[in-house]
């Protein structure tokens, strides 16, 4: 075969429109040999002659997009001293624009021997192992926009490719379950009636099914197993897996960017799917293992872990952080993604054994024109000392807010003690983001995740139920600050069921009300059930599948949602720019603070009221003409002022509405319980029950 010198960037193979060039990083090799592969498994391998700093290249004319190739390196196998190339396993190029196939648990996919780990295993991995493929560039985006929501104005919708669309009755059957059924109308609709402006994937850059899990009969669903950072996951692709994969993403992001909604990736930087010491040798680990792998100190045959899956990048190395950096590029300017969020990213930000928010990925973030300009959202913590990082990330970032999580569902479920906390998140987290400069934008609000109980579930299971997962019910969050409401799981009890749907509609009350940016799991907008699974990472079936065929109590909790956002698209006031002060604010024409607390007599709250373990209930005020920053066009924005009632207790309480310096008649606007006759307005000074576990809200006309 022909082949020239080629070029050292960009890495990976690239097709230029005649042919292809490959680049390939590897400092510790000695030689390294390009495998293409045919379509009847024989091999053809080219010595990678040309070399420049410690890059492997050369091109070659005559190779066209669908081409398969691997890498083998040939070095030196010594795990003690931190280096295992082996050149029997045929290897993923790190940067593979798409990867077809499927690994197992094969015996050659392991550098040593399985019945004795000392000694090294020289099967050929090739006909066993996963292929890269040389992919097409082009692709027709017409007059493709990012919509770029401001935070402020986002409505974050956490979803699953195939979960969401794998049992839609509208949906073709052939293509359920993939990116072209994300694109699919039915599915736009429904976003869009719904009210979300960005939809958060689960990871789809490609993943590795365990073998662990094959053998029991199950799968990676969540696909946090990453082990192609640029590629698309091929099995969310219709028409195959020779490139298809990357043509049928684009089209999906094209689809749902005319609808104006954003694409944001949740992106697993933190580790690969080679695992531990006694993992597969697929990739990384056979190209450099040394290079991108972080190590124990003294013993360099084991990996440092802080990801709970064997293994972390060694996140201080250039190379890792170029190709993490080169991912990310390329999936916001050829992929037009809108953004990302960082599972575990405090895993990224450790240099050596602390997490430091002025690492050196935070600093090349920080000044890189491109991904600086998305969306970045970190899941705040890891697995190691140190690890749980709330509010400790850098300006630019949004963070995940965990203690907004623990402290809604404490207020629901009538825990003591709350009060002051619950206000705290309600109005922002400043206590959290404002040392450091953010805003309410710092804060991404969520109830429920892909991690733990649905929304429903966590109304419905006191306990987790997690057989299905074959671990002995031991996997998946133990504490869950749920609250069953009087029985565990299933209920033929309408009292309990007609207060599960009402908690329900609490949370995402709350959720919807809170200063930051909310994020929904989907399904919980219409009352999705795991049958009280909080680990469902291995349940590619029913059990996490979103089932479209709704009961009334879902028609109406998802007719309450789409009200919900739609009420906070219309009210500045419920999603302010800046954090809330509880003073009056200058510039504007306020002669009130922009919010105010009052207890249940109507009066302004106390340090009594805040100190009061048993407090449980509690009336916000949010000042409608007390908004300072004005909106894209400089003008001042004035809003509805808001009254909104809270009773987390588990009984009736009579609410004083405050007096008249706050306006004049409350119009009903909202009320979780269905007891409130929404067309009669209230007087200030009126007295109004609230039912247990319920909220209200009122508005009425802006005083200037």
């Amino acid at each position: 075969m022909q082949t020239w010198p080629g070029n050292p960037y960009p890495l990976g193979a690239t097709f230029d429109g005649s042919g292809t060039n490959f680049a390939l990083f590897s400092e510790v090799a000695d030689r390294v040999d390009l495998c293409l592969l045919a379509e009847d498994g024989t091999e053809t391998r080219i010595e990678m002659t040309e070399q420049d700093a410690y890059v492997w290249h050369v091109y070659l004319p005559g190779v066209q997009p669908g081409q398969r190739y691997g890498y083998r390196v040939h070095g030196p196998y010594d795990p003690a001293a931190g280096h295992r190339c082996d050149a029997s396993k045929l290897l993923l190029d790190p940067y593979a624009k798409a990867i077809a196939g499927m690994t197992g648990n094969h015996p050659s996919l392991f550098s040593y021997d399985f019945q004795d780990p000392t000694q090294q295993n020289r099967e050929d991995s090739a006909q066993h192992t996963m292929h890269s493929v040389v992919v097409s560039p082009y692709f027709d985006w017409g007059n493709d926009h990012p919509p770029h929501h401001e935070y402020h104005e986002s409505v974050i919708y956490e979803a699953h490719v195939k979960g969401l669309t794998q049992l839609h009755p509208e949906i073709p059957a052939d293509i359920r379950g993939s990116y072209l059924a994300m694109a699919h109308p039915v599915i736009i609709d429904y976003l869009k009636s719904l009210g979300v402006t960005a939809i958060e994937l689960m990871p789809v850059h490609q993943f590795v099914q365990d073998g662990h899990l094959q053998e029991k009969g199950l799968r990676n669903y969540w696909g946090y197993n990453t082990i192609g950072f640029f590629a698309p996951h091929n099995e969310y692709a219709h028409g195959g897996q020779l490139g298809q994969q990357v043509q049928e993403f684009k089209q999906m992001v094209k689809a749902l960017h005319e609808a104006d909604i954003e694409v944001i990736l949740d992106v697993v930087y933190n580790h690969t799917a080679e695992g531990n010491h006694m993992g597969p040798t697929l990739c990384f680990r056979g190209i450099d293992n040394a290079a991108y792998y972080r190590l124990v100190d003294g013993d360099r045959s084991h990996y440092y872990d802080t990801t709970g899956t064997g293994n972390s990048l060694l996140m201080r190395t250039p190379h890792v952080l170029q190709l993490i950096m080169d991912s990310l590029r390329y999936w916001v300017t050829e992929m037009h993604v809108d953004g990302f969020r960082f599972d575990l990213a405090s895993t990224l930000a450790r240099e050596l054994h602390e997490v430091d928010r002025l690492s050196a990925f935070f600093d090349i973030i920080q000044q890189d024109p491109i991904i600086s300009q998305v969306k970045l959202i970190a899941e705040p913590w890891d697995l190691g000392e140190g690890g749980y990082q709330v509010g400790g990330f850098p300006p630019l970032w949004s963070e995940w807010n965990g203690k907004y999580r623990d402290v809604i569902r404490d207020f629901h479920r009538s825990q003591p003690g709350v009060i002051g906390e619950f206000a705290a998140r309600l109005s922002g987290s400043s206590d959290l983001y404002e040392h450091t400069g953010r805003t309410p934008i710092a804060s991404i609000n969520f109830v429920t995740a892909h991690d733990g109980f649905t929304l429903r579930d966590l109304v419905s299971y006191n306990e987790r139920h997690n057989d299905a997962n074959q671990e002995g019910g031991r996997d998946g969050e133990e504490h869950n600050r749920s609250w069953n409401c009087g029985e565990e799981g299933r209920s033929d009890n309408p009292d309990v069921n007609a207060l599960r749907l009402r908690q329900q509609k609490n949370f995402l009350s709350t959720l919807l009300f809170s200063q930051g940016v909310p994020m929904l799991l989907h399904g919980d907008e219409l009352g999705r059930s795991q049958g009280g699974n909080n680990n469902g990472y291995c349940q590619d079936n029913e059990i996490s599948w979103m089932d479209w065929s709704l009961s009334p109590d879902q028609e109406e909790l998802l007719a309450f949602t789409r009200k919900l956002i739609e009420l906070r698209k219309k009210h500045p006031v419920l999603r302010r720019r800046r954090f809330l002060t509880g003073e009056v604010t200058e510039n504007t024409e306020a002669a009130l603070p922009d919010v105010m607390w009052f207890s249940t007599g109507g009066t302004p709250m106390g340090e009594q009221d805040w100190n009061n373990a048993d407090s449980k209930c509690i009336t916000v005020f949010l000042n409608g003409d007390a908004i300072p920053e004005p909106d894209v066009r400089g003008e001042r924005i004035v809003d509805d002022s808001l009254l909104l009632l809270f009773n987390g207790s588990s009984y009736e309480v009579s609410f004083v509405l405050p007096l008249a310096e706050l306006g004049g008649e409350w119009q009903p606007m909202l009320d979780t319980s269905g007891t409130l006759d929404e067309e009669a307005s209230l007087q200030p000074g009126a007295n109004l029950s609230l039912p247990p576990h319920c909220v209200m809200a009122f508005k009425h006309q802006p005083t200037s």
